[in-house]
């Protein structure tokens, strides 16, 4: 009985709290469909006012140059429905809204799906847009994602569509929807793209144009993603396909139609690569429709008067070297070591070039750099223990193990690299060969230092790009990965700033349009390189005494009355060239080449970069504070003599001067001085390589390189009549 009561009771409850749920639903929505009757249709014929009002501004790092206005100018043509091409159309249902022609506003299972990522990720960035919400939002033109105005965009779209035809509302989309820049409405955006009316419009045209809304800035044609592009257009075309818009056969030809794209127009860009970068960046990070809609105020790291400079100076040197190295392309880009602020950033010789094309931002792309990055080599090698005064031997070497130690094979699998000027010196310090760019010595340096490590210390120092280590091998030290100078830029001033690291930054602040900060630059140095290894590498590169035997007293790396550290660079097939320098306030990358990666004539960089550079460095330096690099301490250690840059022999003991015989503990120290028995060898015959001040190694064949390194030593020893105590 008890039992029978308490089932009933359940039952009760059970009931009320269900008739109770329903009732409060009902209640709630008929407060929904109250306020939803209140709420009114927007204003569809103020879209230009409504833009501007909304524009986000790029400035420089003073604020008050104007870079770049997003929506300055804003280009729109509206023209009836009937005159675009059904093509276009189309492909815009395909993508946008497949059943565009079916619902009445929103799709509810899209709005489930949406709600349901949205809670897993307890964020508001699924929407389940259709084409009419999409209207509603660029009438309404806010970005807030907040449960209440997706509510009021649902509601003013099922509204919408009982106001409206679905002809009409596409109308409005396709003369509204932003197509990059400052193009609005698909009539602006076909003459801008292809000279023709939308109207005129082919399949694979209007299937491009369909793929630019959901991204303008990333999709764009002129931007670095073109593959990107494609692979959109073609999952257009694939839509319009599935969804019955268009034949096999249509879709096959219009898959592999070549579209060209006409010029990019002039949108009075000041310092253009840099601000799509900084676009870029924003797109990225707020999104898309933050960058149409939310009036950001962004004061960029930018100094134009700086730029300006930049600009004339590279497109001038670029054009010289058309016409003598068959270089068309030049680029440059400066950082502030100390912040690693981006002060310059030209990316090619005239961004309006269509030439070439201008628009490719090459301070950003990936090139091999030749040897360029043999700085971050030898700095490895020196945190080993190695030191500047390290001798190895500048003679032909065959360093594959693939091939017998004396091959002269240059062919794969061997490896017998060789010097730019086809010249051999025999015993070099790391100081001469890095600051003369010798091969031979530094592929020699590499495996002292070894890959890994030396791919870990670019990476420490800025170099990401760097990502195929099987790919390297010992052609990484001569330019075999391939890195962007921007990166180059920011990794060399970690050499001129002691060993911080500053990872470099276009953005100094950014507010909203109400002023409130979104971010704002904060400092965040880091150590990537002891301050001793900066420093050594920073004595090695500025030593215009070192360098002079390869580029004279007086090169382009030469400043009087300035102390600069700088590393040219050019690949071996001459298709790249580089020049790298800094001073503790200012590092600088520049690049000359050409876009399609066909080579030049077969001169170094120091002829064909270095003037570019010098110039712009003497411009840059002339605002900059005159600061010398810090010393390296000197070396208190009892080195070996190798690592001394005595190389005829690795055995020292000391002798009184006036006995010549060893010295007693009676000799006195002025009296004292030191012999090295002469025994002439490679470097890995007295230094274990990973332990460079360790004890000599018992057995030096052991290592794989040992009689590859030694055989070339022996033969040139004997050749030139050395002494040696073990023949």
């Amino acid at each position: 009985m008890i039992h029978t009561r308490r089932f009933s009771l359940r039952r009760f409850i059970t009931r009320h709290t269900i008739t109770t749920i329903i009732a409060l639903g009902m209640v709630l929505a008929g407060m929904l469909v109250l306020w939803a009757a209140t709420l009114q249709i927007p204003d569809l014929d103020t879209f230009e006012e409504r833009i501007v009002r909304q524009s986000t501004k790029i400035y420089d790092r003073t604020g008050k140059i104007l870079l770049f206005d997003v929506h300055e100018n804003v280009q729109r043509t509206v023209v009836p429905l009937s005159d675009i091409a059904p093509v276009m159309r189309n492909a815009t249902v395909a993508i946008e809204d497949a059943e565009f022609y079916e619902h009445r506003g929103i799709k509810p299972t899209a709005i489930i799906r949406a709600t349901l990522a949205n809670l897993a990720s307890l964020t508001f960035e699924q929407g389940g847009s259709t084409i009419t919400q999409q209207v509603v939002k660029n009438a309404i033109l806010t970005q807030d994602k907040t449960i209440s105005r997706k509510l009021k965009e649902w509601a003013l779209s099922l509204k919408l569509e009982q106001v409206l035809s679905k002809e009409q509302i596409l109308e409005i989309y396709l003369n509204e929807t932003p197509y990059g820049g400052n193009l609005y409405g698909v009539e602006e955006a076909s003459g801008a793209f292809f000279d023709k009316r939308a109207g005129d419009l082919s399949l694979a045209e209007s299937a491009y144009l369909a793929a630019l809304p959901q991204a303008p800035t990333y999709y764009s044609p002129y931007g670095e993603n073109r593959e990107a592009l494609e692979e959109r257009k073609n999952l257009v075309l694939k839509r319009m396909l599935e969804n019955g818009f268009i034949s096999k056969e249509e879709y096959d030809v219009a898959a592999v139609e070549r579209v060209m794209f006409q010029p990019r127009p002039d949108q009075r860009l000041k310092a253009p690569h840099f601000v799509m970068f900084v676009r870029d960046y924003l797109e990225k990070k707020y999104g898309e429709r933050a960058i149409e809609e939310s009036g950001l105020r962004v004061i960029t790291t930018l100094d134009y008067s700086l730029e300006e400079q930049a600009e004339e100076i590279v497109k001038r040197h670029a054009l010289q070297n058309e016409k003598v190295f068959n270089a068309q392309n030049a680029a440059l880009v400066a950082v502030d070591p100390k912040t690693g602020q981006i002060l310059t950033m030209v990316g090619s010789r005239d961004y309006f070039d269509t030439e070439i094309p201008g628009q490719f931002n090459v301070t950003t792309s990936h090139r091999q750099p030749g040897s360029a990055f043999k700085p971050f080599v030898y700095a490895t090698a020196l945190k080993k223990g190695y030191t500047p005064e390290t001798v190895v031997f500048d003679l032909e070497t065959q360093f594959s193990t693939s091939c017998a130690p004396d091959s002269t094979s240059t062919s794969y699998p061997c490896y017998r690299p060789q010097n730019y000027d086809l010249v051999t010196r025999g015993p070099v310090t790391f100081r001469n060969a890095l600051a003369q760019s010798i091969n031979i010595p530094s592929v020699k340096v590499l495996y002292l230092s070894g890959l890994d490590a030396s791919l870990q210390t670019a990476r420490d120092m800025g170099i990401t790009s760097l990502t195929h280590r099987d790919q390297y091998g010992l052609t990484l030290v001569l330019g075999g990965g391939e890195v962007s100078p921007l990166e180059m830029a920011s990794a060399y001033s970690v050499f001129g700033n002691d060993g911080i690291r500053n990872h470099y930054t276009a953005i100094l602040r950014i507010e909203d349009r109400a002023g409130n900060v979104l971010e704002e630059f904060k400092p965040s140095p880091t150590r990537a390189l002891d301050e001793q290894v900066a420093r050594q590498i920073s004595d090695i590169l500025s030593d215009n005494d070192a360098r002079a035997p390869a580029f004279g007293p007086q090169s382009y790396l030469y400043f009087p009355n300035r102390e600069v550290a700088v590393k040219t660079g050019t690949t071996n097939d001459y298709r790249d060239a580089w020049i790298v320098g800094y001073t503790p306030s200012l590092a600088v990358a520049a690049w000359a080449g050409n876009n399609d990666n066909s080579p030049m004539e077969k001169k170094v960089a120091g002829f064909i970069v270095a003037p570019l550079w010098n110039e712009f460095m003497q411009t840059a330096l002339a605002t900059t504070p005159d600061e010398s690099f810090r010393k390296p301490r000197a070396e208190t250690e009892d080195l070996k003599p190798i690592l001394r840059g005595i190389w005829r022999g690795g055995e020292a003991y000391p002798v009184n001067t006036k006995t010549r015989r060893r010295v007693t503990e009676q000799t006195q120290q002025e009296d004292q001085s030191e012999v090295i028995i002469q025994n002439v060898h490679s470097i890995l015959y007295w230094v274990d390589k990973d332990d460079p001040r360790g004890p000599e190694p018992v057995n030096p064949n052991k290592d794989p390189q040992f009689s590859r390194w030694e055989i070339p030593v022996r033969a040139w020893a004997a050749a030139n009549r050395l002494f040696d105590q073990d023949n």
